[in-house]
């Protein structure tokens, strides 16, 4: 899994974020991302907010335990999930490989 690696501390993931989508949702992969429609705009950090929110809640983990590394101005991201391992992850991205 390209889009996952993890780390000592839990996992890391390659988001590619799309802003302004009618609901908040996983898409699929895009390349070797994760890619994730949000429904916030990107302004004021809106889109990278939500995007924290919806990754906590999605692998079921309290929100101060993700984090977003880099891109905070790009559709590219990558966002660190502490306490959790990739096979727990795998559990909350059935549909994807």
């Amino acid at each position: 899994m390209s889009w996952m690696t993890e780390t000592r501390e839990g996992i890391v993931l390659s988001i590619h974020a799309t802003p302004r989508a009618a609901k908040s949702q996983i898409q699929g992969l895009h390349g070797e991302a994760l890619k994730i429609r949000l429904q916030a705009p990107p302004v004021d950090g809106k889109a990278n907010d939500t995007l924290l929110e919806f990754l906590a809640k999605v692998l079921n983990v309290p929100r101060r335990q993700v984090t977003l590394l880099s891109g905070q101005t790009s559709r590219q991201k990558r966002v660190s999930v502490k306490g959790i391992t990739a096979t727990q992850a795998m559990l909350s991205f059935p549909s994807i490989p």
